[in-house]
């Protein structure tokens, strides 16, 4: 197992992408800090299936959004866990909206969730790791938005490609540390937050026609990597975004 005996935070793991990598890093030996806004059945499906593996588990809702939430959020994980290794900044948001409609509050929320959020995480663990002396891991949680065009998501793909930067900034200021930073950023994948694209067989058939891969992809195609990522084989990478999309990068013309 290779992440076992490991502590990690998984930001926004009640479902979708989160979930994934929770139940994967638990398969891997990890104890793991499921957080949660909004529904609370969701996040205890999510502790049955981490502790299922034979690991310690834990419950934390908070609002990542709220930088006295996560500040707190990383406290009690490692109050419940012990000291934290690894971090994942998953946890975001879309709103569609053309950009001439867009709502500040609707701004706001997606870079308070997207950005800021992940900014003061990385902050909170950061300290917690400095307190003990001790090297860790941060996992942002992209997106192939950060690079790729998004019609009526601006906000989104500002929040992303941010996202993308500070990971690189982080890598270089934090190295010294032992503390590795890196990026995953994914494209179409299939989670809660697409729900409207997989009600709508115009356009799926679309997207699927120019993804190579010629399917959707699955939270545990994400999760593999963030394993990869958190463990012992990645001592040496930091400062990078890993694109985890089944070809459409390179294959993307927006209709």
């Amino acid at each position: 197992m290779r992440l076992k005996g490991k502590n990690a935070l998984v930001t926004g793991s009640s479902r979708g992408i989160g979930r994934g990598i929770a139940i994967r890093f638990a398969q891997e030996g990890a104890n793991v800090a499921i957080n949660y806004v909004g529904s609370a059945r969701a996040a205890e499906e999510t502790l049955a299936a981490v502790t299922a593996h034979g690991v310690r588990g834990v419950i934390l809702p908070a609002d990542v959004g709220s930088v006295d939430d996560v500040r707190r959020l990383v406290d009690e994980a490692s109050a419940a866990l012990g000291p934290l290794d690894i971090l994942v900044n998953n946890a975001g948001i879309e709103k569609h909206a053309p950009f001439w409609d867009v709502s500040e509050q609707d701004y706001d929320k997606v870079i308070d969730i997207n950005l800021k959020g992940a900014f003061f995480a990385t902050q909170a663990m950061v300290r917690h790791l400095r307190s003990g002396g001790r090297p860790g891991r941060i996992i942002n949680i992209s997106s192939v938005h950060e690079d790729l065009p998004f019609p009526n998501f601006a906000a989104y793909c500002a929040s992303k490609g941010a996202l993308r930067m500070l990971t690189r900034n982080l890598a270089v200021e934090l190295g010294p540390l032992g503390i590795a930073v890196n990026n995953i950023a994914p494209g179409a994948i299939e989670t809660p937050i697409n729900t409207a694209l997989l009600n709508d067989p115009r356009k799926l058939g679309a997207l699927l026609n120019q993804i190579p891969l010629s399917r959707l992809g699955q939270p545990e195609d994400v999760a593999g990597l963030a394993v990869f990522l958190a463990g012992d084989e990645a001592a040496y990478v930091t400062g990078s975004t890993f694109v985890v999309d089944g070809g459409l990068s390179v294959n993307y013309q927006e209709q």
